[in-house]
Order: C-alpha cells, then structure tokens, then sequence
C-alpha cells in the first residue's frame, strides 16, 4: 500500500535531517518534491496544491527553522496536514434510533460494492443482526453472488421473489422480512454501471427517497486513480453521500484517490478494503493511515492482528516459555500459525515502524518456505520437539521423509532454531508474553529460515 510513494517521503525527509539547519530554501525544495511525489501518486491537483501551501505557511515560520531539530518540525508538519487532509477524527457508522438502520450501498460495478457489502455485514454482525438485500436486479448472476457471499458470512440474505425486476420493491419488501427475522440493520447491495449515467442515478435517488437510508456509502476503487475523485463527485452530488468505502488498498496502485477524495467530496472515509477475505475490511483511521505513507509502520494495527489470531492459552503458554528463558520447538511453531493467521507477511512487515527501511528480500517472504519449516517441526515427536539434542542422523532422515524434505533443510531448520533460542535469550529477559515480531528475525527483518 501507497509503497513507490512512502520510499519517494521517506527519501525527501531524510535529506531534511541530513541538514543540521534548515532554510526557507530548503524546506521549498522538499515541498517541491512532496508535490511532485503526490501527483505520481495521482492525488487531485487542487488538492496537492492545498496541502503543500498549508505545510509551507507553517514551515517556514521562525519557530521552526530556528529550533534545535527543524527537519523534525517540519516532518512533523506534513504529518498533521495529511492527517487533517484526510480526516482528523475517525466517522462512526450512524446508527438508527430506532431500528431498522438502513445503509444503501451504491459504486460503479467492479469497484466491489457486494463483497464490501457482505464485509460490513459481516463487521456489523458482532453486535447486530445484519440483512443484505440484493437490489442489484441487472447485473447477471449478482443476486446468486450477493446469496453465496450471504452464506459464506453467516449473515442474513434477502433477494426478489416471484422474478421480481424492480429494486425498490424489493428493498420495500425486505422491511417485513427484517421484522420478521429480527433484522435491525439492512444493507441495499444496489446496482452498479460501467460509468455513471442518467438511469442508473434516476434508480439510485428513486430507491433513496422510497427508503431513506441512514447511511449512503459509496464505494470507490482506490486502483482507480484520479477517475474516483471524479466518480466520487458525481454520486455525491447527486445523492448526498454520507460516507466512503475504499477497496483494493492492499494492491500495488499508486492510491491517490485515498488521500483526495475526503478533500473533494467532504464526504469522510469510513471503512477501507485490504484484502479478499470476508473479514478484510478496516475502519478507517487518518492517523494510522499517514503513518504507514510515511513509514512510521501502524503498531495498533499490527497489535490487532496479533490479538486477532492469539488465545489467552497460547500466551500463557509462551509466557511459560519466557520464564524458562527457552524456547522449544512447539513454541517455534506456534508463533510460525500465527504468523500464517495474520496474513501475507509483506503486509505484516509494513506494519513494523521502520521496517521499510530495511532491506528484505521477496524470496525471504515466500509463505512455501514457512510451510516447509512447520512440514520439518510437525514430522518430530513430541520429545524431539521438546528436546531437539535426540535429533540425530536416523531421526533426522526420517524427519526428513515425513516431511517430505531432506536431510539438508531439517539441517537448517535445527541449526536456525538454535540461533532464534539464543536470541529468545537474549530478547527474552525482562518480556512478557511472545513477540511475533522475532520470527521477521533477530538482527534484522529478513527470513529467519533460509532452507
């Protein structure tokens, strides 16, 4: 996410804090930069013309250029401007008074309306009784998808009956049905176009004035560049967008759209897509998004997954560990599932602040490796794992066979399980629970298994 543009920051800055004092010259040549860098990155003009203009006013006062760590303030600076660009302060999801809450989901087709429908179904299941309706009635097959993802979710499912063709009808229709399953939020998975046009706007008011939806949320492909800002505008307009759902921000695009289209439309960001799974969808938050743009890594969101895929078990059980100022092999390939569980670890180590500095080579991340490591531990006895000094030539053959490796990576795993027990060690004294973040390994971030 946004990665040419966090190395094309990152750079700039540490050329700030290469000078020991800054001038006015100085800070105009980084925002020259910045500007050039944000307009790669296909934030609006008007937008990156604003931003660079409130940073320079508060860049260059005397307060800052004459301080004992200038590049610091001015650092600092950009960091606030971006977050207030973007939305100081997190937008909640309303929430009816009195129920039912309804929430009409609208976007052009191919910008993933009905998974993040599902999604923020599915988010909205902890604590609620969520419906989707299918209301996208000319799109082929897009009510049988909207009832698989339903399905798949766990969360309830509405669609036409008797080869109902008219949205609205459907949408009336689903009131009773909610009722009648104690449904107290219902999500309008509405239709979408190739690009905006009159019909799909005079069908898209029509079901707002019939329904009056506590929410319209409008969903934006962030692959999409400066054309989002544009679509964005046009929905808005016309509809009166109470919120932004941006998809695909875990893709390689450059992203822009995600840091205009709040200056543009007024409309906040509430949610963000950042991944295929049913449960890839994030509230929305300026201050940890900036701080992944500027390399400062996101220790709440990394902290989240953590305690996503983490029992209070296996924490005392590592806990344990950390007493015993050792660790074993079954906690090796403990932490070796949860690091499976948290995602694709590129991502993780986007997360890790100044992670991004470090050099990490692709093959490092390759998952098969992973796989291969927990193969080689799985294949060990329960005694082997506890005591890996048994693990002589026979058994190491066998382990090799049943893992289906050889005796050469059963070599490597063993020998680098040594290495992370020197530094559990080393690290340990003093720590209480496990740091997932020793597995990215010990003296730097690269893989700590090779084979």
């Amino acid at each position: 996410m946004f990665d040419a543009l966090r190395e094309r920051l990152e750079g700039i800055f540490d050329k700030l804090k290469g000078k020991g004092k800054l001038t006015e010259a100085d800070v105009d040549t980084a925002l020259r930069e910045v500007r050039r860098a944000l307009l790669e990155a296909d934030v609006d003009y008007k937008v990156v013309k604003s931003l660079t203009e409130g940073i320079r006013a508060r860049a260059v006062g005397r307060d800052v250029l004459e301080s004992i760590t200038p590049a610091q303030h001015v650092i600092a600076i950009v960091y606030e401007e971006l977050i207030a660009m973007m939305g100081a302060e997190t937008a909640p999801l309303a929430i009816a008074s009195k129920p039912p809450t309804i929430i009409m989901m609208v976007g052009l087709q191919g910008s993933g309306k009905t998974t993040s429908t599902v999604k923020l179904a599915r988010t909205l299941s902890r604590g609620h009784a969520p419906l989707v309706v299918a209301c996208d009635l000319r799109r082929p097959a897009a009510v049988e998808q909207l009832n698989v993802l339903a399905t798949q979710s766990k969360v309830g499912f509405y669609g036409p009956e008797n080869g109902e063709t008219r949205p609205v009808v459907v949408a009336e229709k689903s009131l009773a049905y909610a009722a009648g399953h104690l449904n107290d939020v219902i999500l309008l998975d509405t239709a979408g176009r190739l690009h905006v046009d009159e019909e799909l706007m005079n069908e898209l008011v029509l079901l707002k004035e019939k329904m009056r939806p506590t929410e319209i949320l409008l969903v934006l492909d962030s692959m999409t560049g400066q054309e989002a800002v544009h679509v964005a505008s046009a929905f808005h307009d016309r509809l009166g967008v109470t919120g932004l759902v941006l998809t695909k921000l875990d893709g390689d695009a450059r992203g822009g759209a995600a840091l205009a289209v709040r200056s543009v439309t007024g409309a906040p960001v509430k949610f963000v897509g950042m991944g295929e799974g049913i449960d890839a969808l994030e509230v929305f938050d300026a201050k940890r998004m900036v701080q992944r743009i500027m390399g400062m890594g996101d220790v709440v969101g990394l902290a989240e997954k953590v305690q996503q895929v983490t029992s209070q078990d296996d924490v005392d059980r590592m806990s344990d560990s950390m007493k015993k100022n050792r660790l074993t092999l079954d906690d090796l390939l403990l932490q070796l599932e949860q690091v499976e569980k948290m995602g694709p670890l590129e991502k993780i180590i986007d997360l890790i602040p100044g992670a991004s500095k470090l050099k990490v080579n692709s093959g490092d991340l390759d998952p098969s490796r992973l796989k291969r490591v927990k193969a080689v531990i799985q294949s060990m006895t329960p005694g082997e794992r506890r005591n890996p000094a048994i693990i002589k030539g026979s058994r190491r053959r066998r382990i090799a066979e049943g893992s289906g490796t050889s005796v050469q990576v059963v070599n490597q795993v063993l020998k680098q399980y040594e290495q992370m027990n020197q530094l559990w060690k080393q690290f340990g004294k003093g720590r209480k629970g496990f740091s997932t973040g020793r597995l990215f390994g010990g003296k730097g971030f690269g893989s700590p298994f090779r084979p």
